[in-house]
């Protein structure tokens, strides 16, 4: 019903090194030995093809090696459309699995630890029972990838008994339907480090929380100077506005800043993307929007005012508009890819007419760059002698760099970034952001990719979730909000960010 296979394999122990602790208990201290285990199977994308399927009925069958052991059970699953006579379209689903000794669940990518929790994603207890909500909101055909992290018990008193799975099964309820600020809870992240300059930009002992879920689509997030989030679900056609909570363990406050943020007419279910995308505030501090299904970009004024600021150029109408930003002097520059095309970059000879970066300078619009196929993110440097593109092509996955002449024009593009062969598949490039220091953000599959000024490549943030953008927030400017897919995120850095 389910379309799913179970994988299975054991684990081994090996030996790394890690960071003593420092006077304040954090990892910055002397390198240690220590040890860990492998594979580490939990992230949603990890490859178990390789793994021997195993049938349902087996589960029970007692696996691993005895004595101190650990294992990993995996399965993908679509949502059906029905369960008997049960409609699952906006249900909230529950996977919930017993496992002989203890168990720790996954949920794609996903593995929570709220403070004091049990019995959730992280182990109940003797043979406890693990009830895990994996989907909220739930969608007929949604994939849902589950990790079961198996443990032989007591731990400290190696058993002579193995592993196996006493019981699996899925509880369909009816949910809230639509997105649902959650209390912030933690969740796994990890920090690829490639140069010691990104200690100075991510904590030693970074946390990451999540904060909402239950989305279509997150995109475009902007740090208001209300203190709240303004983000798009393009394909729900909806701005959302959450204000972090006030009282400790409570969840931020979460509603609908604007219905059909970027389409109302009949039509709009044909739209896959109908809303709006990037969000940015002018030097004034009104709200410019990116609205896909009109093909413009407009100003939201607080009157409620609307202004359109671009829907065409030379006669023919903008594509769909997707990031933008500002100059200090009110120059805005965005970019608009042929998202509404038909397969865009399927044919690489193929022109695309007026697609690409432009500006809007005392209401005059030019077209600055054809360069790319799918210009997507788009940042300018903290100096602004530079403005940033990043690509949404998987044929050529790269960034380029702009010279910012004294008008506001753009000079000739240098290619900056180029992650072409470093990122196989179908996705690309998304959103791009700059810190005070002239770092340079980048979301681009596995995470948030960090460069130097300088193109150095310094690390990588690894979320749960695939992150398409994010943005400087907090009252001290220090913490990145996270869109992930159907996923709100936060996580507190060490470096101030640009912000409109």
């Amino acid at each position: 019903m389910v379309s799913g296979a179970w994988r299975y394999s054991d684990t081994r122990i090996v030996e790394t090194t890690f960071r003593a602790p420092d006077a304040e208990g954090q990892p910055y201290g002397e390198p240690v030995r220590t040890y860990d285990y492998e594979p580490h199977a939990g992230a949603r994308d990890f490859d178990d093809s390789a793994w021997p399927v195993i049938e349902p009925a087996s589960l029970s069958l007692r696996r691993g090696n005895g004595r101190l052991s650990f294992n990993w059970y995996r399965l993908r699953l679509k949502v059906p459309e029905r369960v008997g006579d049960f409609d699952t379209r906006g249900s909230s689903i529950y996977f919930e699995t017993r496992l002989d000794d203890y168990a720790e669940v996954w949920v794609n990518g996903e593995l929570a630890r709220p403070y004091g929790g049990s019995g959730g994603s992280v182990v109940a207890g003797w043979n406890a029972q693990n009830r895990v909500l994996v989907a909220r909101n739930a969608q007929a055909g949604q994939e849902i990838q589950l990790a079961i992290f198996g443990m032989n018990g007591p731990i400290s008193d190696t058993p002579t008994n193995y592993i196996y799975v006493r019981e699996a099964r899925l509880a369909f309820a009816p949910g809230p339907r639509g997105p649902l600020a959650v209390p912030a809870q933690e969740v796994n992240v990890q920090v690829e480090r490639l140069d010691p300059a990104i200690d100075a930009i991510v904590p030693a002992n970074p946390k990451l929380f999540k904060l909402a879920e239950g989305f279509l689509f997150t995109e475009g997030p902007v740090w208001s100077r209300q203190g709240l989030l303004l983000f798009s679900d393009p394909n729900a056609n909806t701005i959302y506005s959450y204000a972090e909570a006030t009282v400790a363990g409570a969840a931020g406050a979460l509603s609908v800043f604007r219905a059909n943020s970027g389409y109302d007419a009949a039509d709009v279910a044909e739209y896959g993307q109908p809303g709006s995308n990037g969000l940015t505030f002018d030097p004034r501090g009104r709200l410019t929007i990116n609205e896909h299904g009109r093909h413009r970009v407009a100003r939201l004024d607080p009157d409620g005012k609307v202004t359109v600021l671009a829907d065409s150029y030379r006669g023919k109408r903008l594509n769909s508009p997707n990031d933008l930003v500002y100059a200090s002097n009110g120059t805005l520059y965005f970019t608009d890819p042929p998202f509404g095309l038909p397969r865009f970059y399927d044919d690489p000879r193929k022109e695309l007419p007026f697609s690409g970066v432009y500006r809007l300078k005392n209401g005059r619009l030019s077209l600055e760059s054809q360069v790319l196929r799918g210009p997507n993110g788009i940042a300018l440097s903290p100096d602004e002698r530079f403005l940033y593109v990043g690509n949404w092509d998987p044929q050529a996955k790269v960034v380029l760099r702009h010279p910012v002449r004294a008008d506001g024009s753009l000079g000739a593009a240098e290619t900056f970034i180029d992650l072409t062969r470093a990122i196989p598949g179908e996705e690309a490039l998304d959103g791009l952001k700059v810190d005070r220091r002239g770092n340079l953000y980048l979301s681009a599959p596995g995470g948030i990719w960090i460069f130097a000024g300088d193109g150095r490549h310094l690390g990588t943030i690894r979320a749960p979730k695939p992150v398409h953008n994010f943005a400087w927030g907090g009252d001290d400017g220090r913490t990145l909000y996270l869109t992930a897919r159907d996923t709100l995120y936060r996580i507190p850095l060490l470096v101030e960010g640009v912000r409109p």
